[in-house]
């Protein structure tokens, strides 16, 4: 996973911010989208409904007291970003944006500049100790008090030779007890053969190919962290703020999401 700009080749977090209707994305990039969409025209709902469980999360991190956040993968900023929702609700909550696509960083440099309480970094998800060695993360954060890690839309793009699990677990290790970890991760489920096999097709084209991963795979990458109700579901599910429609929740019927707490170390 490199960081270089290329504009004649798609990039998955161009596309995503194609998905929310935003302008930082270029014609390969809304090309490869197009296809996405026509392959399965739902993309755009489940996309938005990911972004509404990014907000839930966010806003259960507050309620428990958590006012640190490591979004890893952060993309490119859009309404209702983690700064936007966190500090309505603590106005002194700190957030490190961590993503390697170089659009996605300047864009959101540019959009941020200036807020005290928020840095951006370029680094690699899949690479923990260049994340947690950077000093937008070191200056912001602090470890020995809990911090809510942000994985949303994400580890699908971390091949299974890049063992999210470990990568996971690096992030585990050095999270103060209390701390969250929040996924969302897309799998193959309700999906026919072709949809999964074309879908793999458009991202083969990205620097970063889409491994999809069943909901079962949670629990291995949330080893170390204890499950919060309702455990392992579909994003919609999660928590959701009111009641939610058959036509949503086909269309976002192929991700899960999972959130964890670090439990504390008992004597």
């Amino acid at each position: 996973m490199h960081g270089e700009l290329d504009l004649h080749r798609p990039n998955a977090a161009r596309m995503y911010d194609y998905f929310l209707g935003g302008t930082q994305n270029f014609p390969a990039d809304r090309k490869a989208a197009d296809q996405q969409l026509n392959l399965l025209p739902a993309t755009r709902v489940g996309v938005r409904e990911n972004r509404a469980f990014l907000r839930r999360v966010v806003r259960y991190c507050v309620e428990r007291g958590i006012r640190q956040f490591l979004d890893l993968g952060s993309g490119i900023p859009t309404a209702g970003n983690v700064h936007e929702v966190a500090h309505q609700g603590r106005p002194d909550a700190v957030i490190a944006y961590v993503d390697h696509e170089p659009v996605a960083v300047a864009h959101a440099r540019r959009l941020l500049h200036g807020e005290e309480r928020v840095t951006v970094t370029q680094a690699d998800l899949s690479r923990p100790a260049d994340v947690l060695g950077a000093p937008g993360v070191t200056r912001l954060l602090d470890f020995d008090q809990p911090i809510a890690v942000l994985a949303l839309s994400v580890l699908h793009f971390v091949p299974d030779e890049a063992d999210p699990a470990g990568v996971l677990s690096a992030y585990h290790r050095v999270c103060a007890p209390g701390s969250v970890l929040a996924l969302s991760h897309a799998s193959g489920a309700g999906l026919s053969a072709t949809q999964v096999v074309e879908g793999l097709r458009i991202y083969d084209q990205t620097p970063t190919p889409l491994s999809l991963r069943p909901a079962e795979q949670a629990r291995e990458l949330l080893t170390g962290w204890s499950l919060i109700p309702p455990g392992v579901v579909p994003v919609v599910d999660w928590r959701p703020d009111f009641g939610v429609g058959e036509e949503v929740r086909t269309a976002v019927g192929n991700g899960w999401a999972a959130v964890g707490v670090k439990p504390s170390v008992r004597g």
